[in-house]
């Protein structure tokens, strides 16, 4: 009787395991996310040594949390509209002559449980000079 017991039990753990059940999860890679593009920095230049200034940024699908990147630096960011974002850049960043790559960051989106959503995407970069 044990036998027959232990290979009922076997044939059907066999019959739940070909049902199709699996604990591996597909996931969907995220898509890709709104490009912004940068046109214009105001000002486009500073003095070394000069005072902490406010950058405009102006440009196109800069998304509601875009965040302007200084040197590669993500910097505290105001959005003014879909085409401009502002930012406070601190006078150290323009302590001593030189240049610094401005660009433009729009955030990915959070997918679901099985991936999906957005990827992060960065703008063009444009050259602030510092004198």
């Amino acid at each position: 009787m044990k036998i027959a017991q232990t290979v009922f039990l076997a044939a059907l753990l066999t019959a739940g395991l070909a049902c199709g059940y699996s604990s591996s999860k597909t996931t969907t890679p995220p898509a890709a996310g709104t490009m912004p593009n940068v046109t214009e920095l105001v000002p486009d230049n500073a003095n070394s040594g000069g005072p902490t200034f406010v950058l405009t940024v102006n440009g196109t699908n800069f998304d509601g949390n875009a965040t302007i990147n200084w040197s590669g630096t993500a910097q505290t960011t105001s959005h003014v509209s879909g085409s401009q974002l502002t930012a406070t850049i601190p006078a150290s960043a323009v302590a001593t002559a030189g240049t610094a790559s401005v660009t433009v960051t729009n955030p990915g989106t959070a997918g679901g449980p099985y991936g999906g959503g957005t990827s992060a995407e960065t703008s063009n970069s444009m050259t602030f000079t510092i004198n």
